[in-house]
């Protein structure tokens, strides 16, 4: 037998020896189901439900208890007589079929039982818990039906004792505690036959009404009292004082008062009506929308009596207001008109300073016009008093813009004379760069250098013509100032790298003396005067002579820049 052979052998042996122990547990574990199963079906047999059973049988039921009763009584014997037997035959099957090792089977079995086994144990259970129920609700009923009596007769009692408090309602409650008081005899009735489940059901009736009507009562009271006492009183105490007020000239555009309390005097009758026959839900809402327009009105003859005072105090103030207003907006649009004989106004302050005076002349008409309705009763207060706190904080704003337009403009004759001694400057600033330039004796200025002088001198020429013009753009000039300060910063950066790049340049070539024996130092040394002499460029020329002494000494040019850099900042400190 070859090597190959007796491994295949052993693995099958292992396969069956595996195949056999799983059969053995699975064999073991189906036996501890069906007997665990067994004596769960011994429990359906409940023996406290046989004995409710009993008991119930005795009472005598009727309607409704009656039919309850003998439903779930005969589902309990539905699984005694039958799905019990059903499930020991099963049992037996399954028990017989895992003997023999029959496992797919067995299984099925099992199953098949775990199934009808679960609906059963939930019939029983929902038996036991409805027969228990039948049981208890006849004491149940006696103990729930005292307790709803008592409650009844207190709120009878209370009804009748307050019946003043419900007014129209009266009748319809009287009528509702009828109905309950029917509903008790019903209750004992039911009781008397046996048919505690129907009896049960009215109980729970009775408290549902019940408990409505101890929510009831106290909106019944609240709404009563409004619709006799509260509203009523309002609008006659609304009615009086806006006539009154006519009288006293005062003017109410904002609504129709005596139409309005008429109409809510109607809809007073409608919800009276509605309260009669308990349409609580509508007179709630009803009373509501009435409440709300009575507040209106109080809100709007409140605000009249408000703003009559305000009206009266602050009529001379705003007329002082708008005569000072109109002195120094006609004096500011006079005082532009003279300034932009000299000057360009280059953000609308004359167009706009025109426009804030006509402003103030049509706000002063508006304000005759109000003075002149009031004067004939025409006026209505608190229309006059949000439109004259506009006005003020309009004429306010006026005030602030004029003051800003009018010290703007003043500045320019200041900007002027700046204007003029930055142009100073700058030629004085120019010329001592170039002439720190011509001292220095280089072989030549570099270009670009030369091209940033010649732009700024001509900078600083235009913007001097400009300054000489009988009307000066002044901001046109403030830009232009701006430029050539950015210019000649430019300007005195680039002579610094000029001087800078020169002097290290020397000094560089100097110490380079020390290889000028070496190839590669003698052809740097060249090349670089040559950009030195030649080019003018001084920092080209710096770089390439810097580079090759780097290479020939590492360190050697940033000990020569740092030095020079030392000593040219203890002269400036000097200076």
């Amino acid at each position: 037998m070859s090597s190959g052979e007796s491994i295949f052998i052993i693995i099958l042996i292992l396969v069956i020896i595996a195949g056999v122990a799983s059969a053995v547990i699975i064999n073991k574990r189906f036996n501890h189901q069906i007997a665990l199963l067994d004596r769960e079906c011994d429990q359906l047999n409940d023996i406290e439900v046989k004995e409710d059973i009993k008991r119930l049988e005795k009472m005598d039921l009727a309607g409704k208890s009656l039919e309850t009763f003998q439903e779930y009584r005969e589902a309990y014997q539905r699984v005694n007589t039958e799905k019990v037997g059903v499930l020991r035959h099963l049992l037996e099957e399954a028990a017989a079929a895992n003997a023999k090792y029959s496992l797919i089977k067995a299984h099925k079995y099992i199953k098949e039982v775990q199934e009808i086994y679960a609906e059963s144990k939930e019939v029983v259970e929902n038996s036991k818990k409805i027969l228990k129920d039948l049981l208890e609700s006849n004491k149940d009923n006696k103990k729930k039906y005292a307790s709803l009596l008592k409650t009844y007769q207190e709120q009878r009692k209370s009804i009748l004792a307050n019946s003043f408090d419900y007014g129209v309602a009266l009748d319809e409650l009287e009528k509702e505690l009828s109905l309950l008081e029917k509903q008790f005899d019903a209750v004992k009735n039911l009781s008397n036959q046996g048919d505690h489940v129907e009896a049960k059901n009215v109980l729970d009736e009775i408290q549902i009404k019940l408990n409505d009507l101890k929510d009831e009562l106290p909106n019944i009271q609240d709404a009563h009292d409004k619709l006799k006492n509260i509203f009523p009183d309002q609008l006659d105490e609304i009615t009086h004082t806006y006539r009154n007020m006519i009288k006293d000239k005062y003017m109410i555009n904002e609504v129709d008062v005596l139409k309005t309390v008429k109409g809510l005097r109607e809809k007073i009758d409608d919800s009276k009506n509605k309260l009669a026959t308990l349409e609580l839900d509508s007179v709630k809402k009803q009373d509501q929308e009435i409440e709300i327009e009575i507040d209106d009105l109080y809100d709007i003859l409140t605000k009249e009596f408000k703003a009559k005072p305000f009206v009266d105090k602050n009529r001379d103030k705003l007329f002082d207001v708008l005569s000072h207003m109109r002195t120094s907006s006609s004096k500011l649009v006079a005082k532009l008109e003279h300034i932009d004989e000299s000057y360009e106004l280059n953000h609308g302050e004359l167009k706009e300073g025109k426009e804030l005076e006509s402003r103030v002349n049509h706000l002063n008409t508006d304000f005759d016009t109000d003075c002149q309705k009031l004067t004939e009763g025409k006026g209505v207060y608190s229309e006059i008093e949000a439109k004259w706190l506009a006005m003020l904080k309009e004429l306010d704003q006026i005030d602030v813009r004029e003051k800003q337009i009018s010290d703007k403009v003043d500045g320019l004759f200041d900007a002027e004379k700046i204007a003029n001694d930055s142009i100073n400057q700058f030629k004085q600033k120019v010329s001592l760069i170039y002439r720190k330039v011509e001292r220095r004796q280089l072989p030549g200025k570099p270009e670009g250098f030369i091209q940033l002088y010649t732009l700024v001198i001509k900078e600083i020429s235009e913007t001097s013509e400009e300054l000489n013009q009988v009307r000066i753009n002044l901001e046109k000039i403030s830009h232009e100032l701006i430029q050539i300060q950015e210019d000649i910063d430019r300007l005195q950066k680039e002579a610094e790298e000029i001087l800078n790049s020169a002097d290290l340049f020397e000094l560089t070539m100097q110490y380079s003396n020390k290889y000028s024996s070496r190839k590669e130092i003698e052809r740097a040394r060249k090349e670089a005067y040559d950009l030195y002499k030649n080019k003018y460029a001084y920092k080209d020329a710096l770089d390439v002579i810097a580079t090759a002494l780097e290479k020939a000494e590492p360190g050697a040019y940033q000990r020569i820049e740092k030095e020079y850099y030392a000593e040219l900042n203890e002269e400036s400190e000097d200076e």
